[in-house]
């Protein structure tokens, strides 16, 4: 198995991220995948890492921290590479990255339909909080 590079996600990443995304089923129609990268790279874009293998991205994840709460979103593994360390890899980089900036706890959500991904990040030392999640659309894509 070739040892996975993870590096900050540039600009000419753009195609092949959603095309991973698509491909993880992480996209949904009130999301333009393409504007949540270009707010990204607006925000933190050093905690937006892919993951790269033999030329081509097979994993991402964005990170992100506010001063109260780190924050996970879109950390995908194409299908072809899960089970084998990656999405763990992924995971050890943008946490690292998020602790160096004084971070003390990190949040993230899944849907309660996605149990595999659940019992991923249990494996991980993540628990459910005893919190119900809510959000406003503030733009529509």
């Amino acid at each position: 198995m070739m040892k996975l590079l993870i590096r900050p996600y540039q600009p000419a990443d753009e195609t092949a991220v959603v095309e991973l995304w698509q491909r993880c089923g992480l996209t949904r129609p009130w999301n333009n995948p393409r504007l949540d990268i270009e707010r990204k790279m607006a925000v933190q874009p050093d905690l937006f890492l892919v993951g790269e293998q033999a030329g081509g991205i097979i994993a991402s994840v964005m990170g992100g921290y506010e001063g109260h709460r780190g924050w996970i979103n879109y950390l995908a593994v194409d299908p072809d590479f899960q089970r084998q360390g990656m999405g763990r890899a992924m995971m050890a980089e943008v946490e690292e990255r998020i602790m160096a900036l004084g971070c003390p706890k990190i949040n993230l959500q899944v849907r309660a339909s996605n149990t595999g991904v659940l019992a991923f990040y249990e494996r991980l030392g993540y628990g459910v909080d005893d919190v119900v999640g809510m959000g406003k659309r503030l733009v529509k894509d």
